[in-house]
């Protein structure tokens, strides 16, 4: 397993993270536990060092459960990471409360990596309300985590603020071959590189969908060799980046874990031809793109109140990926209240949209397509 180290932290992390957020089921929807714990303990046994899991990952389960599995190994022998639920605090008290109470699910007296979990703007206005950050500082300075930083999923400006704010330890963005713009993307990278903050990344597979495509685009990454997988060559994309020192992967499988641990087991850097195979492919996939929405927001605020632009990011990831699971989590988030379906035509928007978008037509397009989900 290949081993990255943070410099700034002087220690070494398995460029594989088990990422505990999509444990295998059983019919009731609760946490296989036996079959997770044999993904866990193989993995492990071959390298991982790094587990992430977070409060409310499988209804509130995995912290519990990644607790209980890790207990037959030594402490020290791995680094565990969990996330502050921002979005529930009421108070500054709130935050040692639910620290001690994450540390109780997951039965140890301390946490490694500890992280504000999926900042944005709203929650960044919470943390700095009930000055969240001093509160941690004292808990670490208690022992209760070693490690202090934050997972991100905003735009790039949002997170500029951020990543300077504070002298972070670590930050987890989400980056892969098809969001290099998006969220922090890679001017994000390139910030906290230049800033000495080492990076987590999260679905360096972008959920699922640059696992598998059409046949013909398949067809593509075979040639190069038969016996990678698809994910291997998104899951390189990211390990060629160096201050990338863990790369997270939902893990579901052991095939899945297998695979992954195959990947980082020495990790090789791509070279030219797969380079070339990566862009052709990202290529194809932009021109299944539904209209030209950049995310501007001019045409905002609907009089509806209806976001145009969530709406349309939707839509076009739908088409690219040809498949509701890319934007699953995205679709659900955007409320009923603001969805495409409350477009009554007015063509405010139009009006102020430098990109001359039909918006009221499409928004007809977009809940034909995605208003059953």
């Amino acid at each position: 397993m290949e081993l990255r180290k943070m410099d700034k932290l002087g220690i070494e992390t398995s460029l594989l993270g088990f990422g505990c957020m999509r444990f295998p089921l059983m019919e009731d929807g609760s946490i296989d536990e036996a079959k997770s714990q044999e993904m866990i303990d193989y993995a492990m046994e071959n390298g991982v060092n790094y587990m992430d899991t977070a409060y409310f990952y499988h209804e509130e389960q995995s912290e519990p459960f990644v607790g209980k599995a890790l207990e037959r190994y030594a402490r020290s022998s791995y680094f565990l990471a969990t996330k502050l639920p921002v979005w529930t605090l009421k108070s500054r008290e709130d935050v040692r409360r639910v620290v001690e109470e994450q540390l109780r699910r997951l039965r140890t007296d301390y946490i490694d990596f500890y992280l504000l979990h999926t900042l944005d703007r709203k929650k960044w206005d919470v943390v700095l309300r009930h000055d969240v950050i001093s509160a941690l500082e004292e808990l670490r300075a208690e022992g209760k985590f070693r490690y202090f930083g934050f997972s991100f999923h905003d735009s790039y400006e949002v997170f500029d603020e951020i990543v300077r704010y504070y002298p972070w330890d670590f930050c987890q963005i989400q980056l892969n071959y098809m969001d290099t713009e998006e969220q922090a993307g890679m001017k994000g990278y390139e910030q906290a590189t230049e800033l000495g903050i080492p990076i987590v990344i999260m679905e360096p597979i972008r959920g699922g969908a640059l696992a598998n495509f059409a046949d013909d685009m398949n067809e593509k990454f075979h040639a190069l060799d038969k016996d990678e997988s698809i994910a291997s060559y998104a899951l390189r994309y990211v390990a060629n980046l160096p201050n990338v020192k863990v790369i997270l992967s939902g893990m579901s499988t052991m095939d899945q874990v297998k695979d992954n641990l195959k990947t980082f087991s020495p990790f090789v850097a791509l070279n030219d031809k797969e380079k070339l195979v990566i862009d052709e492919t990202r290529q194809i996939l932009e021109t299944r793109i539904q209209n030209s929405c950049t995310g501007c927001r001019y045409c905002m605020p609907c009089p509806q109140g209806v976001d145009i632009p969530a709406n349309f990011k939707n839509w076009n990831t739908y088409h690219m990926y040809q498949g509701f699971e890319p934007i699953r989590f995205s679709w659900m988030n955007v409320s009923r209240r603001v969805r495409a379906n409350k477009c009554v035509g007015c063509g405010v928007c139009e009006a102020k949209c430098p990109q001359r978008i039909e918006i009221a037509k499409d928004m007809h397009k977009v809940w034909a397509d995605l208003g059953s989900y």
